[in-house]
């Protein structure tokens, strides 16, 4: 009698024991699925991170085509209206940049009168904080009439709880605008 049941434990034991290895395979294979999950996460996180560095690269070349600013020209303006280079108003959600084209008419006569008024050079665009080195960018080198400076205020009239949020925005489109090489004016809240 105590043959059989010695062979049943022997059974029972070597069962557990094959249970037990099945198990600590199929462990061992998924932590390595997860350790190439991780590896191939790693690799495509350094591939975007390249791309994004080309680009860049390739923006603050194209902008290092508009001259350095001249703090002559722009230090003695106080209005937003009168700023003649891109100038952000910075809100909680978007950013309004706007812009104003050179005349295409390079002559004085008629300068800054009916026929030619400077409101219709003047643009506006609501673009997304994401979005704003793509946007300086594609500014046209005649709108750059200081140099390579640009002004950057919060939005009036934003509501109190908007504040941090925009206060961050700010911070964070004169990180983007330096990093693209770019001189900021920050021009307090109005």
């Amino acid at each position: 009698m105590n043959s059989p049941k010695r062979s049943l434990q022997y059974w029972a034991v070597a069962g557990l024991v094959a249970a037990t290895l099945v198990a600590c395979h199929k462990q061992e294979e998924a932590v390595v699925g997860v350790a190439k999950s991780a590896v191939s996460a790693e690799q495509q996180a350094r591939a975007a991170a390249a791309a994004r560095a080309t680009k860049r690269d390739e923006q603050r070349a194209e902008l290092q085509k508009i001259s350095l600013p001249t703090k002559s020209m722009y230090m003695d303006v106080h209005e937003p209206s009168a700023w003649a280079n891109p100038f952000l108003a910075v809100g909680p959600e978007t950013i309004t940049l706007r812009i104003i084209n050179a005349d295409a008419n390079t002559s004085d006569m008629g300068k800054g009168t009916m026929l030619r008024p400077e409101g219709a050079r003047r643009q506006e665009l609501q673009i997304r904080p994401a979005d704003l080195a793509e946007a300086m960018v594609a500014i046209p080198a005649s709108a750059w009439k200081y140099g390579r400076v640009a002004a950057v205020a919060e939005m009036p009239g934003a509501a109190a709880k908007d504040r941090a949020k925009m206060r961050r925005n700010v911070e964070g489109a004169i990180q983007q605008l330096n990093d693209l090489g770019i001189v900021v004016d920050e021009w307090p809240g109005r």
